[in-house]
This record gives C-alpha cells, structure tokens and sequence, in this order.
C-alpha cells in the first residue's frame, strides 16, 4: 500500500516537472554558423588560387568568408597516384579542405557539376544541367547571405579560357540576380510543414548587395582600373607573413595538378618567387552594385549589414533585327546576349574575338546568319586564312526564309608545324551582291591547352 502510494506522488511530480519544463521553440532566425560577408563561387578546387591572397587580407579584416565549387574536379590529371574521375574528384575535395583550412575558410561546399575539359562554356552549362546548377547556386546564396560575390570572369579571353570557369561566373550573376526574388525557386522559401522535410527549405530571399569579378587571361592590362587592386606585399599581423606567402603555402595542397612544381617552389627563394608572380596585385573587375561606390573603390564600400530589398530590373525590349546579316555565335554570341541582359556591357571584352589551340587542330567558328527582310535571301559565306590553313567545310550559300535566322558553321583545320603565333581568320558574308557582314576571330596557336568542344 504505501509502496503504490510512493509510486502516485512519483508519477505525479514527474508529470508537474514536465508541465513546467519549457519547450524549446523553433528557430526563426537563419542559422548565423554561415552567414558570409563575401562568397567565393568558382568551379574547381584550386581556382580559389587567383584572389586567395585577398581573401587571407579579408579574414584578418574579420571577415567571414565562405566558398562554393561547382565541380570536384574529376576531369583532370593526377601526379600523386592511379585515381581518376569521381576518385580523383575526391582527392582533389580533401586537397582544397584542407588548403582552405590552412587559409582559415571552413565553410566550404561542393555541388554536383561535372568537370568539363573544353572551352565553350556551353558544354559546361549543358552538362552541369543548367536549370538544376542555377537553382543549387541560389540556394547557396540565400542558405551563406553574402554581402558581396566573387567569382570568374564573364568572357572568352586567351587563358582565361576554361568553359567551366566562364560557367560558374554566368551561374553567379544569375544568382545573384535572382536570390533576392521570391518568385524564384519558391519551394526553396515555402516554410517545412513536417518534422522531417525534404521538400521545403525554410530559406528567406536575399539579396547581395555587391558582385566582382577576376581573371587569369594571359593579358592583365585589359583590367587595370576596372576595379579594386590589392597589394598582397604586406604582412599579415596575425600571421606575420607577406599575404602573397600565405597564398602560397595555400597553394601547396594541390598537390595531384601541380607536384613537380610544388616541389619545386621550396627551392626557389623569395625573389624568384616574386619573378613567377606571386607578387601581383589582386586584380578584381567591378560588376554591379546594390549600394552604390565606385568603380575601383574597396569592395565593402558601401555596404552595410542591414538586408536590403530586391528590386526587379526593368526588362529589356529587344529590337527586331532588319536586313541581313552575320554574327559570331557561340559563347562569344552568348556573351554578347547575356552581358546586355544583366546589364554588364561595361565588362572588359578582347578588341577582337580569340581563342588559343594547338597547331594541327580543328578550329569551329560558329555563325548565325539573320534575315531581317520580307523574302527569303540567299546568303553566301567565304572564308580568309593566313598560309597553311586549310577549310574543311561550312562556305558556301545558304537559304534563309523571310524573318528567320540559321546557324552555321565553319570548321578549319591548322597547320601542325606552325609557330607559336597568332593567327586572323576572316569571315565574309554576302547576299545580293553585296557584302552583309565581316566577321574576326584572332587565333593564338600554341601547344596544349584545352580542346575547343
């Protein structure tokens, strides 16, 4: 009797303790572990190399710095051992880690795009499933809200020639274009409506206030005063080192691209260090800006923590195309659409069109002929190549309705044995007589290098 006694005032006391015991409520706010004043989206492990040596001056700023890669790599070559494809894409993640953490970013993300060797950023946005890529982006930015973006040139410049580099920076732009939107990917916004969701994100839209560019073209003058420069010959207070060293010690763990040179860098002294470049400023291109500031002015120029609001651009009315005519289509077409529909005319472009291959490939040059007027055209291509060159195919006359357009596309075939030089093709098109449009592709031929598809 008294032991069932004992065991009511148990059950009741425990009851009472848990009635009064305040349930945890849930977070409302984003969780602040990922918040990020400047967000690094680029696509390989290592192509953090170019700015790492500003991002070390922001971390001693107190910066919060996070970074997103739209590949693991796979696609490229190994010096460290036999793995290849999703294996060597594993190496290569646990190789930027852990350079990462030696920079002093942890907060570092991996989406699914899969490697693409060529140039045309095209095949890079096609094969990464353009749709789903944009929708991972901008739930990374809505998941990091950075304040400013830093990612990979908009254009097809000699070096700076990688499809998949150009791929993250269009990627990046619309994102950050499209973050703040909440029309956009509204299931990454809708509030969880189970414990266990897999569906709804909980995510709020946000809106960078700042997005910049860089570059490893061959040619750096192109950029000078496009943007903020950094000297990286200064020493960090925390780390009492020049900020290019720390770049450099950075560096080192991409040991399965870069082995013998690595290797090679502990031989070298400081001077002869400075004599490869390690020195250079940090070269960074202005692309837009939420809040104001000039051109060449500090990226946090400007910027405050408060969120600000999204404002829907006006749209863009395209003017109907008359007469007849030829333009370079391809990513250098696409550049040309794209640029003017995210208002980033301003953009540093090559005078001339390039591209760089080895001699004894075939070089495509892509075409779309126009015809603006009420009959149909017949338009006629013919094509100038220095000595040496050979035209495979694409001259011609082609049929084009009334109002209509067609895609063409001439391939040519370039001398093994030539010298390491540039070359100029040109492209005529006439109709009726009369020449219609003249298009130049500056080719650089050299050795290596990536194919062009």
């Amino acid at each position: 009797m008294k032991l069932r006694h004992s065991l009511c005032l148990l059950t009741l006391f425990t009851a009472t303790l848990v009635a009064q015991t305040p349930k945890p409520s849930p977070a409302t706010e984003p969780d602040i572990r990922f918040k990020a004043d400047v967000l690094l989206v680029v696509a390989h492990p290592d192509d953090e190399t170019g700015v790492s040596a500003y991002l070390a001056q922001l971390l001693d700023q107190h910066k919060r710095v996070a970074a997103v890669y739209l590949t693991h790599g796979e696609a490229g070559h190994n010096n460290m051992g036999p793995e290849r494809a999703a294996a060597l894409g594993a190496v290569r993640e646990m190789e930027l880690r852990h350079a990462m953490t030696k920079l002093g970013i942890d907060n570092v993300w991996f989406l699914d795009g899969r490697d693409t060797p060529t140039q045309n950023v095209l095949e890079s946005l096609a094969n990464w499933h353009n749709g789903a890529a944009l929708e991972e982006v901008v739930r990374m930015v809505r998941f990091t809200r950075p304040e400013v973006i830093v990612t990979w040139m908009l254009g097809f410049f000699i070096g700076e020639n990688h499809g998949d580099h150009q791929a993250s920076g269009v990627l990046a732009t619309e994102a950050f274009d499209m973050a703040g939107d909440p029309s956009v990917f509204p299931a990454q916004l809708a509030a969880p409506v189970h414990v266990n969701e897999t569906l709804f994100d909980g995510l709020r839209p946000w809106q960078p206030k700042k997005i910049y560019y860089f570059s490893d073209a061959q040619e750096q003058d192109q950029f000078k005063k496009t943007g903020p420069e950094y000297q990286v010959t200064e020493i960090s207070p925390v780390r009492k080192l020049p900020y290019w060293r720390i770049a450099v010690e950075e560096f080192e763990f991409h040991l399965s691209q870069y082995r013998d040179y690595i290797e090679g860098l502990a031989k070298k002294n400081d001077q002869e260090l400075v004599k490869d470049g390690w020195s250079d400023p940090v070269q960074l291109t202005f692309g837009k800006s939420k809040v104001g500031g000039s051109v060449t002015g500090d990226v946090f120029e400007g910027v405050t923590s408060e969120p600000i609001a999204f404002v829907r651009p006006a749209e863009e009315v395209t003017k109907p195309t008359t007469g007849i005519s030829v333009e370079l289509a391809g990513p250098w077409g696409f550049y040309d659409t794209f640029r003017r529909a995210h208002g980033l005319q301003h953009l540093p472009q090559a005078a001339v069109p390039e591209i760089a291959i080895a001699g004894g490939a075939t070089l495509q040059m892509p075409l779309l002929l126009r015809n603006g007027t009420a009959i149909s055209k017949e338009i006629t291509l013919s094509v100038t190549t220095p000595e040496g060159w050979t035209t495979k195919d694409g001259v011609g006359s082609y049929t084009v309705r009334a109002g209509d357009q067609l895609p063409a596309l001439i391939t040519l075939d370039s001398p093994k044995n030539a010298e390491s030089k540039k070359a100029e093709i040109v492209c005529r098109a006439q109709a009726d007589g009369q020449t219609v449009g003249t298009i130049k592709l500056e080719v650089h031929l050299g050795t290596g290098g990536l194919p062009q598809y």
